[in-house]
């Protein structure tokens, strides 16, 4: 389950603070697709929904595109339990690491127009000022980096890393701060030689992106969000782009007791100052449209794509990770897509090519320290894919 709903997100800490107010862009936004409401399955499907959420899930989302029978989508449970705002579809949502595979096809993007090569060392794109932090930094490739196999120590298990989340909760924290937390640390591994998912990749990705290009977040805009037409999604370079957004609030069953209580202002500290491993927020739609328009080839050519798919084996041999795709066993069926969680979040995204379907699932309690509750969002996922799959 957490290889589907989530993966990893952020360090735990408290904040018994109510968060922003429901904003723009509000419940009558343009999704930009034409819901089926006679789709086969839509009664099951809410009723599974609505079997999890408001209880003991706050809210639930969904959407999903099936080659047969096309778009539907729905919401249930609250987007704000304290004044009982109803989850909708227009509602954002946190995608967590799910950011990972939009930082994957920009850097395939800049292989494709030749301002970068995937088998170079990183250093050769990175400034010395971040480099500088990662021991053996210049053994370390691009291609490495993408596909989780580089040994870069993992920033967000560090302990100082962790004690400053904790004691500044509320504070926004810098790429260079996650970086200085594993100054001079040992490699995991020697690079290469094996895989271990870890969000220092992607964020050493991003700032790679900046060197390219100058803004990451503002080549994601213009060539991944405009060409497929996805107009509910939102990224920044700063701190501040989430502000006035259609965002729910955030929820953590932080004493395991079944009671979730609203750490919205750390849940968006977290997530806007995440650059390259999180950071974007969008509709439930605009997630499917976006994976959906890439296993279709409208963002990546033929050869990019085939390195986007080839996956490396953990040490049991079984397929794991491409480049920002990870890959699933559904019962023998495969299918592709990323998942994401953090402190008052979780989703998936998934590509299922047996059944045609792509889906995207979504609530907004906390995934990534497992509680009971969290729990209850391995059983949704379950539940949701049997119904499917049947």
């Amino acid at each position: 389950m957490k290889d589907i709903l989530i993966s990893a997100a952020f360090i735990i800490g408290s904040v018994f603070l109510n968060g922003q107010s429901v904003k723009k862009p509000g419940p009558n936004c343009e999704l930009g697709i034409k819901i089926n409401t006679n789709f086969s399955k839509a009664a099951v499907l809410d009723s599974v929904l609505q079997s999890y959420s408001p209880a003991p899930l706050p809210g639930t989302a969904i959407a999903l595109y099936s080659e047969a029978e096309g778009w539907w989508a729905s919401a249930h449970g609250y987007a704000n339990l304290e004044k009982k705002i109803p989850m909708q579809n227009c509602h954002l949502q946190y995608i967590q690491s799910i950011s990972k595979m939009y930082i994957a096809v920009e850097i395939l993007q800049l292989k494709e127009q030749g301002k970068i090569e995937l088998d170079l060392p990183m250093t050769k794109y990175l400034p010395f000022v971040y480099s500088k932090y990662i021991k053996g930094a210049e053994k370390i490739t691009v291609r490495m980096l993408l596909n989780h196999t580089s040994g870069v120590a993992e920033y967000n298990t560090d302990a100082s890393f962790i004690s400053q989340v904790i004691l500044h909760p509320l504070t926004n924290f810098s790429s260079e701060d996650c970086l200085k937390s594993i100054d001079g640390a040992e490699p995991q591994f020697l690079p290469g030689t094996k895989y271990l998912y870890t969000n220092t990749n992607y964020l050493l990705l991003s700032l790679i992106g900046d060197a390219i290009t100058g803004d990451h977040s503002a080549f994601i805009k213009k060539n991944i969000f405009q060409p497929l037409g996805l107009n509910n999604s939102y990224y920044g370079k700063g701190h501040d782009y989430l502000n006035n957004l259609y965002l729910p609030e955030s929820y953590w069953d932080v004493l395991n007791i079944g009671k979730p209580v609203n750490i919205t202002p750390f849940q968006q500290v977290t997530v806007v100052s995440s650059k390259g491993d999180d950071g974007i927020v969008c509709t439930t739609t605009d997630a499917v449209k976006f994976l959906k328009g890439l296993m279709e080839g409208k963002l990546l050519n033929a050869e990019s794509m085939k390195e986007m798919m080839t996956f490396v084996k953990d040490e049991k041999g079984n397929n794991r990770y491409g480049m920002g795709m990870s890959y699933f066993d559904l019962g023998g069926m495969p299918a592709y897509g990323h998942g994401g969680g953090g402190v008052g979040s979780g989703c998936g995204l998934l590509y299922i090519p047996s059944h045609k379907i792509y889906l995207f699932i979504s609530t907004n309690l906390g995934v990534f320290v497992e509680s009971n509750l969290s729990r209850k969002a391995d059983d949704l996922r379950n539940a949701i894919l049997l119904t499917l799959l049947q």
